[in-house]
């Protein structure tokens, strides 16, 4: 089955982890006025020639209001979960869930709430029944609060022998304390406290200073740890500023930052695809904040840069990439799912387009982006379907993916909402849980 290859090739993402050694460092000062150079806020007319008649904004309106319909009928009514995949033009019959597309979805319905999307009685409802079902019904491993990283949507049995995830725990908490900072719901604000707080976090250290990646009942914790920068801060932030069951404040020093120098260019980063830039940003605001290592902000606009010319370095063995079209992460391809991107080349690429490389790195290097996004809406009408971008299309060939991705759609709407006005970020701040976490990581103002 896809799914199962699907989740055959997330370990192989996660391998790839494991190969990479300790380094620390910054972008390059010599870069520094070349990487701001391509970063702006919203432009209001049409660059000629792209094929889009409307603003940047309304583009934007046009992704969130697309994907917030992704999270509001894929989801069980009933159970808030939200299917991992689910048929790009709508009326798709899969039962799997994937806690992480539930955790952005929990946070696309705050941002549906806040635009209108849907009668707020009605959001509020779904947000109630996914945490109750959330605490209540679909129970997490043992007394320990990490939940499988695959389940039924209906019942919230664990699908495809999956693992009990760390880093897809971490993302379905941030959705989940983004609803209690949003709703003033009393009920909603109990719920997502006990379920956030009851997470045992040292358990999942398993003895370490840093975590596992997860743990099955058949064969105990897994071997690989996140122990090298990539999404892993929202796991980490998360687990530090428990008040019931914290990690110790150490555990932040405890992972390497590799750096990595690319056409002058020098920045922290794994040998990954380039949504580990993006992930954590979509709730925490690195924004003018550094800790003893860096600022992480300007690390994912340099990370972004970087990125940019290494698929226009590609461009003279596929001739889509180039200015208009350009961005590649862990996605589908036509022969299944792949963990793809680069610098260094990662993958089997093949001149394949991934919409939400660019969707999630709008606050990073929004000139460049945008101008992908309505290229590809105003040349590719093939690639927008109900949800907005299907996962990846390849012009090379003519293939479009049928699907789209719960995490990938999650991905852009939440980033274009933070890129308009930063409601994520603003709202998931205010959290003092959160607020907690970064102030033991030791950040200050930049």
């Amino acid at each position: 089955m896809r799914r199962k290859s699907k989740l055959a090739d997330s370990w192989t993402r996660r391998e790839l982890f494991r190969k990479l050694g300790k380094a620390a460092g910054a972008s390059s000062l010599a870069c520094l006025a070349r990487i701001l150079a391509g970063c702006g806020g919203s432009s209001t007319s049409a660059p000629p020639g792209d094929g889009f008649p409307g603003t940047d904004d309304q583009l934007m309106e046009e992704i969130e209001k697309a994907g917030f319909l992704f999270f509001w009928e894929q989801a069980d009514p009933n159970t808030g979960q939200v299917k991992d995949r689910a048929l790009a033009a709508g009326n798709d019959t899969r039962t799997v869930s994937s806690i992480a597309a539930t955790g952005f979805g929990l946070t696309a319905l705050c941002i549906g709430d806040q635009r209108g999307y849907q009668p707020s009685a009605d959001i509020s409802a779904r947000v109630l029944a996914t945490l109750n079902f959330l605490l209540n019904t679909m129970q997490p491993q043992g007394k320990n609060g990490f939940f499988y990283h695959f389940v039924d949507m209906p019942t919230g049995a664990r699908a495809f022998n999956s693992e009990v995830s760390s880093i897809d725990t971490a993302i379905l908490l941030c959705g989940v304390l983004m609803c209690r900072q949003h709703f003033s719901d009393a009920q909603i604000q109990s719920l997502a406290t006990q379920i956030y707080e009851r997470v045992n976090w040292p358990w999942m250290l398993n003895g370490g200073t840093t975590f596992s990646q997860g743990w099955t009942p058949e064969s105990g914790f897994l071997q690989t740890r996140w122990d090298t920068y990539s999404e892993l801060m929202m796991l980490y932030l998360l687990a530090m500023g428990s008040p019931t069951n914290p990690i110790p404040a150490s555990s932040w020093q405890a992972w390497s930052r590799p750096t990595f120098m690319y056409q002058g260019l020098t920045y922290i980063t794994p040998t990954a695809p380039l949504f580990v830039h993006q992930y954590s940003h979509a709730w925490f605001d690195f924004r003018n904040e550094k800790d003893s290592f860096a600022d992480y902000f300007q690390n994912s606009i340099t990370a972004t840069t970087a990125h940019r010319l290494f698929c226009l370095s590609l461009a003279s063995q596929y001739s889509d990439y180039s200015d208009n079209l350009w961005g590649i992460s862990s996605s589908d391809s036509k022969n299944g799912y792949v963990a793809w991107g680069g610098p260094p080349m990662i993958g089997p690429i093949d001149g394949s387009i991934v919409p939400c490389a660019t969707a999630g790195s709008l606050p990073f290097l929004f000139t460049q982006a945008i101008q992908v996004l309505r290229w590809i809406r105003g040349h590719y009408p093939q690639a927008w379907q109900r949800y907005g971008y299907v996962d990846a299309f390849n012009p090379l060939s003519g293939w479009y993916d049928a699907d789209v991705i719960g995490i990938d759609v999650g991905i852009s709407v939440l980033m274009a909402e933070n890129q308009r006005t930063g409601f994520v970020w603003s709202t998931f701040m205010k959290d003092p849980d959160a607020q907690n976490g970064m102030s033991l990581a030791g950040f200050q103002p930049a």
